[in-house]
């Protein structure tokens, strides 16, 4: 598992030659950081007088990224694990009628169970964010500039998960679910790089003046 995992032992296996992980994996791992980066800033703020009107938000603040952070870490593994039967199925013979449709069937199967994966990224993402642009206003302003950077840890999650959505719905024959789950992609694209944007932006902006 990947929490389990020497952190330098894992980069030199994304490194090399071998299918697992990948950009899914890295992207999972990018949400992570993000979540983990949020609960500094709120731990940062916590307790403290300053913010004392906000304490109860940012112990909820806390708790909901002490939650998505672990959940990142099992998309890794889980990207890796519907990884391996879609590689095998590319394998499937294909000789006759009946393998051709055997293969076929058993494709888009494995297609859809490993776009599910990146897509539950994409809709953590999201939901990292939300917290990340209340820390942005309303967490500790020693820590601002890491409420920014936990943004783009998070936006990369956000775009690289759609881009293991998109390679599986390519290959798919059902082009009406493929169109329903790249709406659904593009839709949490279009939501979450606007309000990261924006997040990021006031923090930059904060942090100028």
């Amino acid at each position: 598992m990947v929490k389990d995992r020497i952190i330098g032992e894992w980069m030199d296996v994304l490194a090399s030659k071998a299918p697992v992980p990948g950009g899914g994996g890295a992207s999972a791992l990018g949400g992570a950081l993000g979540a983990a980066l949020g609960q500094m800033v709120a731990n940062l703020t916590t307790g403290k007088k300053r913010y004392a009107d906000v304490e109860d938000k940012i112990q909820e603040s806390l708790a909901a990224l002490q939650g998505l952070l672990p959940e990142f870490l099992d998309l890794a593994d889980k990207d890796a694990q519907v990884f391996a039967p879609l590689a095998e199925a590319y394998a499937m013979p294909s000789e006759t009628e009946q393998q051709k449709a055997e293969k076929e069937r058993v494709m888009e199967q494995r297609l859809l169970a490993a776009s599910f994966v990146p897509m539950e990224m994409m809709e953590k993402s999201l939901k990292v964010l939300d917290i990340l642009e209340f820390l942005g206003e309303k967490g500790s302003r020693m820590a601002v500039s890491d409420v920014g950077v936990a943004v783009q840890f998070t936006r990369a999650a956000l775009t690289g998960a759609a881009m293991n959505v998109y390679i599986n719905t390519k290959a798919m024959k059902n082009r009406e679910k493929a169109d329903e789950l790249n709406q659904k992609a593009n839709q949490m694209i279009a939501v979450g790089t606007q309000k990261a944007d924006a997040i990021y932006g006031q923090v930059a902006e904060q942090l100028n003046m």
